[in-house]
Parts: structure tokens; C-alpha cells; sequence
């Protein structure tokens, strides 16, 4: 009976599972995860998880008896070790797994400071995992002051979460402006003024010289000789693709698990699927960091073991909830030429990144239908008259006509 495992029990490794059994695959399905917990969801663990609005078994992507009555085994709590692509088996820990099709949905890991800057002190954190949020809800008290290193939407939406449950927030960008690598100035500065009017401080354009303390975490030295107090810090960093176990088993690497746009890796009945995996888009490989991409693309590549032969073509969106904010994004910025501002109703607004009069990408900041409508323009190709998406008497609708 043909055998697929699956490393990596995040939300593109169960996507990916379940959708081979709904497909009628027959065989064994074994997912292996590094972490104890049965997969669950990554976004609300820096939302509602870390404000105590969310229990952990509502983070569970299935409930205990899915997997077990879809026939799919679950080896928790123990990483793989080895993969050998010639011998087609994984080794987790003392036990050697022959599979007839590997699916490498490891995801990513976030970066860490080093530890020559006091990257390894007590009350240094990441967010990424159930762990991580579990050491530091214990944290997140009133009148205590915490540094965030990083003004991307993982620390912002940290710092909002603090902020609202009464701390002392400081966010630190070395960039000239936070958002920097994935926004636009005009969504920069919503959130900004988003941050301050909650009472977050942010600085921006200044990095971080080393994070003080004996032991544990006292303050943050920046670089021009500023020191910051404080009880803990939250780095926000950025995310890496996790490729180790790829690379150590000789399958190529290129801006993450390199593939073919039908998921394939460089190894025979290897498949890549998720953050950690590139696939070509536009001559380019590209990797796409959202829930979105990992259901999608997971699914695909199970259709495809299944002998579908279907390229992926991606959809993208995102989404980030800071305070009173849900941000919504859909398409892709890279490559923009300018940007349009439309204001929505009340606080809403909306912002729309075109490439010459071609439609890119849509920031919206509790404006859903400036998103739906973005959304469906760009997954059909189409374009929207800048002029028109700037007048706000334009019926956002009629653009779809």
C-alpha cells in the first residue's frame, strides 16, 4: 500500500493530508511535527491567543478524531532527523520511515539576534509558535514595559496586543520607517498614527547597538547611546524558510525549497509545499508567507500526487488585526510605481498599487469591500482606472463591470 509522509505539521502539512483523503488516496498518510500539539493555527497566536480571547484547542485545525477517523497518523513531538531520497526514508529519531511520496511542508523559523548582542538573556522572544506565546503571556502585565525589535506586521501586532492589555510599548525599526519591506508609505503611516494614538512608542531609522541585562533582560541600548528600560523583549525580526533537512539531503535550495510549478523538488517524489517552498512565478522563484499560499499550494501538490498534473497559479492575500484595524491585503506589490489613496467610510481607507496603469496589489484598513473588489480584479488580470478608484463617489462595485 503506497505510504506518503508529510514533514511539517503546521497548516500546509494538514491541508495537504487532508485533502489526499478527500481525494479518495487510499494509502498511508503519516504526519510528523516537531512541536507536541496537533497542527493548529499560526495567525491568532500574536491576536487573540496572546490576548487570552482564544483557547488552544479553538487554534486546532481538526479535532482529534478527524485524524483518526481519515485513517491519518500523527508523529508528534519528534523532529525528522535525516531524509534519504535515494533510499526513500525519513529517520525520526530511532525510527526509519520508507515512504513512496515525501511532502516537505516544514514551513519557516523566525530569526534570532545573536547571542553576542544579548540575543540569548531571559525575556528575549519570538513569536512563532504555541510555545513561544505561552512564555510570554506570562509576561504581558500591566505597567510592565516591553521592547519590540522590528516594525513589521508580526511586531506591531504584538505591540497593539500589549498595548491594549496595558504595557509599556516601545517598537524599534532600523529601517527609515517601519512597514519598510512590505508597504507602501501612505499604509506606513496609518499604522503609525494607528500606534500612537494607542500610546505605543515607535522609532524609526535607529537600530539596536545590544540588549542589556545579567541573566535577564533590562534594557536596549541603541545605537546612538539611547537606553531603553525594560522587563522583556519581542523580537520581530523576520521569518527564514526551513531548509535544513532539504539541504542536508542534497535537494536543491533556491529562495527556500526550490520546485517546479507543480510542486515538484529537485528530488525524485520529493514535494515542497507552504513557507518554506519557492515555485516559479514570472521567471522568478517566489515564496509566499501566508495561510493562503499554504492551503493553496498544499492542496495542489495533493491533487498532484494523485496524478493532476495542474500548475499552481497563485492568489494572494493576507491580512493583519492591530487594535481596531483588520488590515486586508490582496495581490502583490513588488514592483510598484505609485500608489492611489481611496478613503473608505468613516476611519477606512484604502490603498491601491498600480505598475504604469496595471493593478497590483490592495492595502485595506477596515475597508472589506476595497478588498473583495481589489481581490477579483487582480485574480482576473484586470486593471481599475486610478482615477476613478481615487474619486470616493466611485461605486467601488462598478469597477467590476
Amino acid at each position: 500500500m503506497p505510504h506518503v509522509v508529510v514533514i511539517g505539521a503546521g497548516q500546509a502539512g494538514a491541508a495537504l493530508a487532508a485533502r489526499l483523503r478527500a481525494l479518495k488516496f487510499q494509502g498511508e498518510i503519516t504526519v510528523i511535527g516537531d512541536e507536541p500539539a496537533p497542527p493548529y493555527q499560526r495567525p491568532p497566536l500574536s491576536k487573540a491567543y496572546l490576548l487570552g480571547e482564544m483557547e488552544e484547542e479553538r487554534l486546532w485545525l481538526r479535532s482529534a478524531d478527524f485524524w483518526a477517523e481519515n485513517r491519518i497518523t500523527l508523529k508528534l513531538g519528534t523532529p525528522v532527523t535525516a531524509i534519504d531520497p535515494a533510499a526513500r526514508t525519513v529517520t525520526v529519531g530511532e525510527e526509519v520511515l520508507a515512504y513512496d511520496e515525501l511532502a516537505l511542508t516544514t514551513g519557516s523559523v523566525p530569526r534570532r539576534l545573536p547571542a553576542e548582542m544579548g540575543g540569548a538573556l531571559g525575556g528575549v522572544h519570538t513569536v512563532r509558535t504555541l510555545a513561544d506565546i505561552d512564555a510570554i503571556r506570562a509576561g504581558f502585565v500591566p505597567g510592565r514595559r516591553l521592547v519590540v525589535i522590528g516594525g513589521g506586521y508580526i511586531g506591531l501586532e504584538a505591540a497593539a496586543v500589549a498595548r491594549k492589555l496595558g504595557l509599556e510599548v516601545t517598537v524599534i525599526e532600523m529601517a527609515p520607517r517601519i512597514l519598510q519591506r512590505v508597504a507602501a508609505p501612505e499604509t506606513a503611516l496609518y499604522f503609525r498614527k494607528l500606534h500612537a494614538g494607542h500610546g505605543a512608542a515607535i522609532i524609526e531609522g535607529e537600530g539596536v547597538d545590544r540588549i542589556l541585562g545579567k541573566g535577564h533582560v533590562a534594557g536596549v541600548r541603541l545605537k546612538d547611546g539611547r537606553v531603553l528600560p525594560a522587563d522583556f523583549v519581542i523580537a520581530g525580526v523576520g521569518i527564514v524558510p526551513a531548509t535544513a533537512l532539504a539541504e542536508a539531503a542534497g535537494i536543491v535550495l533556491e529562495n527556500g525549497i526550490r520546485t517546479d510549478a507543480r510542486g515538484r523538488t529537485s528530488a525524485a517524489n520529493v514535494w515542497a509545499a507552504g513557507d518554506c517552498a519557492s515555485f516559479p512565478l514570472d521567471g522568478v522563484q517566489i515564496r509566499l508567507e501566508s495561510v493562503g499560499n499554504a492551503i493553496d499550494q498544499a492542496e495542489l501538490v495533493a491533487a498532484n500526487i494523485m496524478g493532476a498534473d495542474k500548475d499552481y497559479v497563485p492568489k494572494p492575500w493576507f491580512w493583519s488585526d492591530q487594535y481596531d484595524c483588520k488590515l486586508q491585503i490582496a495581490g502583490l506589490n513588488a514592483g510598484y510605481d505609485r500608489v492611489v489613496a481611496r478613503p473608505g467610510e468613516g476611519e477606512a481607507v484604502s490603498i491601491w498599487y498600480y505598475a504604469g496603469d496595471r493593478l497590483l496589489a490592495v492595502d485595506a484598513m477596515n475597508d472589506p469591500r476595497a478588498f473583495m473588489v481589489g481581490k477579483r480584479l487582480i485574480e482576473a488580470g484586470r486593471t481599475a482606472d486610478p482615477r476613478l478608484v481615487a474619486d470616493a463617489a466611485t461605486d467601488l462595485k462598478a469597477l467590476l463591470r
